[in-house]
């Protein structure tokens, strides 16, 4: 019987997940793929639409109740965190980081970069969030129909052909501030319905396949890559697929504790069993 699995259409998802979506993972069930941005994983998630999700991080205190959260497959590193960006012809001077009047577009009210923004922009509330789609937000700040937008994956290496400006890194800022990698997204697994260790042996599998032969994904990646430019892929590749998309460790494991404790006692997320990363994995 096939599993649905939801992952994004993001080089970094396409490249781990080929082997397992093209049936190249022995003792792997077949899967059943839709593509979608994390936003909308989120909240199909918790409607247990999927029987393995990638879904951000930020999101877990409302999904580990119907979910196991699995120690590979996901987004989590160190230099690849979310950006927030203005038009680069925009003033302020030293006071440019001061966002309170703003507009601000950010892609998901529960993606791991909001919840990170919210925190890094404790006290200095935008005027107003607007909730947009990824693929809108560099060009509706461009445009002017946002003063700010906060972004994530590939713009890190296009934002500079919209005229934009970074106003701060949000993964230097967590970084700088724990010493701890940033955590992104995290693939999911759905209780009573997916074991676990069988469900993260089939995704290890997956990644050492890719890393093996990375042209054997190659056509796939860029079919759902989009506009994106084969060297950015590439470096999308590179930057986001390391040591800890084939096991969290004790360092991801640390740096996701530490996101949700820190979003737990500012009130940003809600205290649950399983807030603390000794159950995230039972």
């Amino acid at each position: 019987m096939a599993l649905s699995l939801a992952i994004s259409p993001c080089p970094n998802d396409t490249f781990v997940f080929h082997a397992l979506v093209h049936g190249q993972v022995p003792g792997a069930p077949p899967v059943e793929v839709t593509y979608a941005d994390v936003d909308v994983t989120n909240t199909a998630a918790e409607r247990g639409a999927f029987d393995l999700v990638k879904v951000s991080y930020a999101a877990l205190p409302w999904l580990l109740e119907d979910y196991h959260l699995l120690p590979c497959g996901g987004a989590l590193g160190r230099g690849c965190g979310p950006l927030v960006l203005t038009r680069a012809d925009r003033g302020g001077g030293p006071e440019r980081a001061d966002l309170t009047g703003a507009t601000v577009a950010v892609p998901g009210d529960r993606t791991t970069a909001y919840l990170l923004f919210r925190l890094w922009a404790a006290g200095r509330t935008p005027r107003r969030i607007e909730v947009v789609p990824f693929h809108e937000i560099m060009p509706g700040v461009a445009a002017g129909r946002y003063d700010a937008g906060l972004v994530i994956h590939e713009a890190r290496f296009t934002y500079p052909r919209h005229g934009l400006t970074a106003v701060v890194d949000l993964g230097e800022w967590w970084e700088s501030d724990t010493g701890l990698p940033i955590p992104l997204g995290a693939i999911l697994a759905r209780r009573g319905v997916v074991d676990p260790q069988e469900a993260a042996g089939w995704i290890r599998d997956s990644v050492r396949r890719a890393w093996a032969d990375p042209a054997a994904s190659r056509a796939y990646v860029l079919a759902h890559a989009q506009e994106m430019e084969p060297d950015v892929v590439d470096r999308h590749i590179a930057l986001y697929v390391n040591e800890f998309t084939a096991d969290l460790g004790g360092a991801g494991l640390a740096a996701v504790e530490a996101l949700l404790g820190r979003a737990t006692d500012a009130g940003l997320v809600p205290q649950t069993s399983s807030s603390r990363a000794t159950a995230w994995t039972s």
